[in-house]
């Protein structure tokens, strides 16, 4: 489909018409230890064997893309599964793999078949780009959506290694990350002819953390359990018929 430099600036498109190619800290599954002096805020890590990446969210700038991608991590939303075809709801980024990693310019991950293909099914998926005059890939570490064209969101995403002009206004940015270095060496791995590693670099956990008071309808707080009607009293279950 394209060639040269030109497929590797568009290719974050999916490899096929239907992929994706592209106070006190409240804590949700104990994050690996992070600097104390964070700006406030909230935080995904993703755990690899060659380091740690955090990544600062962009709530208010991304909130439909945060709220989705922090869901799928934490397991608060349900999605199915594309591989069974089952419902699901349970930590669906941890043990995925970067499957897609070009040096100079990105890294890619998210796929639950590991394809660039992949994406969680059922209600509310694909869903809709958004995007915040102002906020470029203008600096290395940005975190955004890949896609196989306008509104077709999933979970796939990619980090940047440098800035990248031609990516602007295509991809949803949704978050800030440091620990550029770790997205040098996954950048760096041998790799085949489809950029993809020939030894699989997992997201062996990914975790959300809040740093300071989290705001009214926080993505990462999970839906609190049905309260029973006022007075009502549990009873023991009918005895067996004779």
């Amino acid at each position: 489909m394209f060639k040269g430099k030109a497929f590797r600036m568009a290719a974050l498109l999916l490899t096929t018409v239907a992929a994706a190619h592209v106070p006190m800290n409240a804590q949700t599954n104990a994050a690996p230890a992070a600097p104390a002096d964070r700006e406030p805020g909230l935080y995904m890590t993703f755990e690899t064997e060659k380091g740690n990446i955090s990544c600062k969210l962009f709530e208010k700038e991304s909130p439909i893309t945060v709220g989705k991608m922090v869901g799928l991590a934490i397991g608060k939303i349900s999605y199915v599964d594309p591989r069974t075809h089952q419902t699901m709801r349970k930590r669906f980024f941890d043990g995925l793999t970067f499957h897609r990693v070009i040096p100079n310019f990105m890294i890619q991950g998210g796929d639950p078949l590991g394809s660039g293909v992949g994406s969680p099914e059922g209600p509310g998926f694909p869903y809709k780009n958004e995007s915040t005059p102002g906020l470029n890939f203008d600096v290395p570490g940005r975190l955004a959506m890949a896609n196989a064209g306008p509104n077709t969101n999933g979970s796939q995403f990619f980090i940047t290694e440098v800035p990248n002009a031609s990516l602007n206004g295509g991809y949803t940015i949704w978050g800030q990350c440091g620990n550029v270095d770790v997205v040098k060496a996954i950048a760096r791995v041998q790799r085949d002819g489809q950029d993809k590693p020939l030894t699989p670099v997992h997201m062996i956990r990914v975790t959300v953390e809040r740093v300071g008071p989290a705001p009214a309808n926080a993505p990462e707080a999970m839906p609190k359990p049905a309260a029973s009607a006022p007075g009502a009293a549990a009873k023991p279950p009918a005895a067996p018929s004779k």
